[in-house]
């Protein structure tokens, strides 16, 4: 099942709880099926991103998180970033589309995993010891999870 489907399962379930047996009911029965409830929130744990985000990326300590609802559910995580020329913008984006196995019209390079939200800027698997175009590289596990998680639309912020 894909986390789009497991988070429409899961508010299907509340719905039909709350509207059979009351909303305090459904709140108690749903609040296992989320992996963000025990976690720390962004806050607390000390990242820069709003509770907006779906995915954090801090350029100047090299980590990226996925959060929901605030909370963390992944990272930090290790990333590398744009080098000098090509400098990974700073800002708040949206994810735009995704694709698993994608090759660089520019620079002909295979970027596994892709997720992108600015322009040809992406979340990518890739080498994280070493400077991008401007892409953030992931290591393999981690980039398979900003696959998995991040859908279209998910807000994505990139702070220095």
């Amino acid at each position: 099942m894909t986390p789009v489907m497991l988070r429409g399962a899961v508010l299907l379930v509340s719905l039909l709880v709350t509207s059979v047996l009351g909303a305090g009911v459904a709140a108690a029965s749903t609040s296992g099926a989320n992996p963000a409830a025990s976690a720390p929130s962004a806050a607390a744990a000390g990242i820069p991103c709003s509770a907006a985000a779906r995915a954090c990326v801090k350029l100047s300590t090299n980590q990226a998180w996925l959060l929901s609802n605030g909370k963390v559910v992944r990272g930090p995580v290790r990333v590398s970033h744009g080098r000098s020329g090509f400098r990974t913008p700073q800002g708040t984006f949206r994810v735009s589309f995704k694709s698993r196995s994608h090759i660089s019209s520019i620079y002909d390079v295979a970027m596994p995993y892709a997720v992108f939200f600015n322009g040809g800027i992406a979340f990518h698997q890739g080498d994280v010891r070493s400077r991008s175009h401007g892409c953030i590289r992931l290591g393999s596990s981690a980039a398979r999870t900003f696959f998995a998680t991040l859908d279209r639309g998910d807000v994505v912020q990139v702070v220095r």
